[in-house]
């Protein structure tokens, strides 16, 4: 019998487990999937906890449960990976040997490898939102906040859902708003990057929806550390902000036995062929969603599309059949917007966010690059649709390429 190993039971492991364990036959493969807990999170939720919109118990689930008959789990964790031998060393020193191999090992946020983050003050002035933790922390010191600053600080990308941020910024100010504190806080939101996006067009469109919103916006600034006694972030370059509460991004990295690993840069994100998601320089080996270099956004959609194909790019490598080139980087994402309102983006490596309607042309539902109640209930119904077809490998209505119908020039 040969062996399929899957390294991380997130999203892009889940549904790639549910894909090919109903495609290959339990006579002839088994399918291991290894993680290191048994707790899986769905991500999105994590914006709403801080604001009241989401409870914790909706947005967790058991990695256990969720994972098709007939694919077993290892909670050991990987501590090593020897591409030559064709195998894996667990915490528990078992060695696992693969035929074919899928890295599904996402994104880890360590906020400790920024000085003074994890310091003096967090907890109780600063925090993250990318954890159940510090997002259940930040609900309280949100109720708390009379006035000040709130800063919401990127510390570098890349970052999961690269959006985020500005979310948060977004819902703060609309959660402020309806409980007549907003006149007296001030919103900064604080990037590395020159705007607040990284795609022109939307850059544009989403700088000036901050704008309206009276929050400021301070781009290039490259977090460096934090000083908790002062509450202060300063940058690289030398530049300081002040906060009274600080919501912080912390910087991102892939899993630590990939960190300088030869497969993948020193920060642990596997280097691919960004069209098959082929691992470079390896034989039936893949990789998939935030742990990747892939030039697209680290986010759920973009996890479902590239299992669209990588499904078929494992079978036709059980074949001997060479991958086929066909993802397009294809990437799409609700904006809350807060009010009720979202707005959506949709892209791929080639085409930036456009207007338009989708995913029917003309008919939407969904708005592109326009704020919309539907859009709202989009991303709200987007946790059914995560836990009951998305993760479980289900076909869903959307094209994994990136379509053009409906969408006109901006």
């Amino acid at each position: 019998m040969r062996t399929l190993l899957i390294l991380g039971a997130g999203t892009a492991g889940t549904l790639m487990a549910h894909k090919l364990r109903a495609a290959l036959a339990p006579t002839a493969w088994r399918i291991l999937i290894i993680d290191q807990d048994d707790d899986h999170i769905y991500q999105p939720g994590l914006l709403f906890i801080p604001f009241g919109l989401d409870r914790a118990a909706d947005d967790r689930r058991s990695r256990r449960a969720l994972l098709p008959e007939g694919v077993e789990l290892n909670l050991d964790g990987v501590v090593a990976l020897d591409t030559d031998k064709r195998q894996v060393r667990t915490r528990a020193g078992e060695l696992l040997p693969y035929d074919v191999l899928i890295l599904a090992t996402g994104t880890q946020v360590e906020p400790g490898l920024t000085e003074g983050l994890t310091g003096e003050g967090w907890g109780q002035t600063a925090s993250d939102f990318y954890t159940m933790a510090g997002s259940e922390r930040l609900r309280g010191m949100l109720a708390g906040l009379r006035g000040g600053r709130l800063v919401v600080n990127i510390a570098e990308l890349p970052i999961k859902c690269p959006v985020a941020a500005l979310e948060f910024a977004l819902l703060a100010d609309a959660h402020l708003r309806a409980d007549g504190r907003r006149a007296g806080v001030e919103i900064v939101y604080v990037t590395p990057l020159s705007g607040a996006f990284t795609k022109p067009v939307a850059s544009r469109l989403l700088g000036e929806l901050l704008e309206r919103r009276q929050i400021r916006v301070v781009p290039d600034f490259s977090l460096a550390k934090v000083d908790g006694q002062r509450r202060q972030i300063h940058s690289w370059g030398g530049a300081k902000e002040d906060y009274d509460l600080l919501v912080s991004v912390p910087l991102h990295y892939g899993a630590g036995f990939l960190r300088g690993h030869p497969i993948a840069d020193d920060a642990g994100f596997v280097h691919i062929d960004k069209h098959t998601l082929e691992v470079k320089g390896q034989e039936r080996v893949f990789a998939l969603g935030d742990g990747t270099d892939a030039p697209t956004s680290k986010a759920g959609a973009v996890a479902h599309f590239q299992g669209e194909v990588l499904f078929e790019n494992v079978l036709r490598a059980i074949e001997g059949l060479p991958a086929l080139p066909a993802f397009d980087g294809h990437a799409n994402c609700f904006i809350e917007s807060g009010d009720g309102k979202a707005m959506l983006l949709d892209f791929n490596y080639e085409t930036e966010p456009l207007p338009g309607r989708f995913p029917l042309p003309g008919i939407g539902p969904f708005t592109l690059l326009e704020e919309s109640e539907v859009n709202h209930w989009g991303k709200r119904a987007f946790r059914w649709i995560y836990w009951n077809l998305l993760l479980r490998g289900k076909e869903l209505p959307l094209d994994h390429r990136m379509l053009m119908a409906g969408k006109r020039s901006a």
